[in-house]
């Protein structure tokens, strides 16, 4: 009973849904949507996306959020109440969640870098060959801005759940959404060949699946990227669930938890791709399309440095949302199971985070050279979660809802507050064949891409 007592809850549904889809929606959906989307055909990987959204992304939502509500207990404590034989599920989650935080940071430090060069400075700055690879190196400058980052989401954290989660998501998410239409609605005014990066991202041009390899690759990109959008796999939505009242509609909140999360990605990709065939660059540009080529894109625009600091604030709002997030799954544990206060839990679990951090900054200057498995230690990590323990998460938690709690008793739980739920059969079909055939998939094509 220890686990349940002096336990936060949401105030709404509503502070629910918005710290629910604040958590999904990070550099998911601005930072590694676009850079995919680009990568993998635009349209035709649209296609695929959507359709993975509602058959494995909405449904894991709603299977987390009734086990979090069930139980009323953080992630581990979660599955041990239900079955403890499958505690290692939850143990999964937490371990997944901690060590993403811990490299994660170091990215939102980055944004806050470049939120400070476009006001000081401007976009000539950071549209400068080279500006990116230099400022990673530095040894100093990165670590500060890693810290700074973390010790923003600790102080959220320390707030507890609705004076600290649910407000500073009331707050950041509508300023995201705001910031995000006003720089999509720039980058579609923009003329030339803005309207070429519309129809890239959503005119599928289904030629391009000219072989078997290419359909399974671009499937298998859309399936992952769902994952690492809704941050399936690593408890958040667990952890969220089990600050729930129960009379909560959770389906009905997992269809605009998921809804939200898309319309973020698909307004980062309007957002984006018009601005980049604007002004003719490579829409495949990989992973350095925020920090090399939209700097080089902002620096080409009437009033890009304006735009550039609008665009950098609500990458970091999505960065904070889902971060603390991550910190809350990792404190939540130590605070129920083991009893910690919130303070020491919450200051603890961060302080550990941070320290690894700094191991995964240096390694893009002074410790470059050093590799765990042929790769250098951000990397290691980001490998290490994302095709990892986030897909092993994943399969865990839906063969436990499949074959142990059993989707009759979770489709029990997701039936109260909204007088029934009728979808049981297709439910059940989704959680014990189809969705641990698409994570097993998943999580062998990224050992085999490695």
């Amino acid at each position: 009973m220890k686990e349940k007592s002096k336990r936060g809850n949401f105030t709404s549904s509503f502070g629910f849904v918005l710290a629910a889809a604040g958590s999904a929606i990070g550099l998911g959906n601005l930072w590694k949507f676009p850079y995919i989307a680009g990568e993998s055909g635009g349209g035709v990987f649209m296609v695929f996306y959507l359709v993975f959204i509602l058959i494995l992304g909405v449904p894991f939502i709603m299977s987390e959020t009734a086990i979090g509500r069930k139980t009323q207990l953080s992630t581990i404590g979660a599955y041990r109440s239900i079955n403890p034989k499958w505690t290692f599920a939850g143990i999964i989650g937490v371990v997944c969640a901690f060590f993403i935080l811990s490299y994660y940071s170091v990215v939102g430090g980055w944004i806050l870098k470049y939120i400070t060069v476009f006001f000081t400075s401007g976009h000539t700055t950071a549209a400068a060959p080279g500006y990116f690879a230099s400022f990673t190196a530095n040894p100093v400058e990165p670590v500060v801005w890693h810290l700074v980052f973390m010790a923003f989401c600790t102080v959220v954290v320390l707030f507890g759940v609705e004076k600290g989660i649910e407000k500073g998501s009331k707050i950041m998410l509508p300023a995201l959404f705001v910031l995000i239409v006003i720089v999509a609605v720039r980058s579609l005014t923009l003329g030339g060949n803005a309207m070429e990066g519309v129809k890239f991202l959503f005119i599928p041009d289904f030629s391009q699946l000219d072989s078997p390899a290419k359909v399974a690759n671009v499937a298998v990109q859309a399936m992952g990227q769902v994952f690492f959008s809704l941050s399936i796999g690593m408890g958040i939505s667990i952890t969220y669930g089990s600050y729930l009242k129960k009379d909560s509609n959770l389906v009905k909140n997992s269809f605009i938890i998921g809804g939200l999360d898309t319309l973020v990605a698909l307004l980062a990709g309007l957002a984006i791709m018009p601005a980049v065939f604007a002004f003719g660059f490579e829409p495949a540009a990989g992973p350095s399309l925020i920090f090399e080529t939209l700097p080089a894109v902002f620096d080409s625009m009437p009033l890009g440095n304006l735009f550039a600091v609008i665009f950098f604030i609500l990458v970091f709002f999505a960065a904070a949302t889902s971060a603390i997030a991550l910190l809350e799954v990792v404190s939540s544990f130590f605070i129920d199971s083991l009893g910690w206060k919130r303070s020491v839990a919450t200051i603890s679990t961060a302080s550990v985070m941070a320290l690894i951090g700094v191991f995964a900054s240096l390694s893009f200057g002074p410790l470059k050279d050093a590799t765990l498995f042929g790769m250098g230690f951000f990397d290691f990590l980001s490998y290490l979660t994302d095709k990892i323990l986030m897909p092993l998460g994943a399969l865990a938690m839906c063969l436990f809802v499949g074959y142990s709690w059993k989707p009759k008793s979770a489709a029990e739980e997701l039936a109260i507050g909204r007088g029934g739920f009728r979808a049981v059969g297709l439910y059940s079909a989704l959680m014990r064949f189809v969705a641990p055939a698409l994570v097993i998939i998943i999580f062998v094509a990224g050992l085999i891409n490695k």
